[in-house]
């Protein structure tokens, strides 16, 4: 999952090589915290959150298989 948020983020963003994703796995949930550069948070946010929408859509549905929930913070 870490792979795919990377491979969908790094093409939009300026810094490429500062994009990191941090994996925290609770009981009943698995959290995704994805980190850029200051100057970038606007394009992997989007218009009105357009763009980090659909990134959550991707990667929720990508995660439809496992048991526990996945959510993604853009920090």
């Amino acid at each position: 999952m870490k792979a795919l948020i990377e491979t969908i983020v790094r093409p939009l963003v300026d810094y490429p090589d500062e994009v990191v994703v941090n994996e925290q796995e609770e009981e009943r949930k698995i959290t995704y915290h994805l980190s850029v550069h200051k100057d970038d948070v606007g394009k992997v946010i989007g218009k009105h959150g357009r763009i980090a929408k659909a990134i959550r859509t991707v990667v929720y549905a990508a995660g439809s298989n496992s048991k526990k929930r996945i959510y993604l913070d853009i920090m």
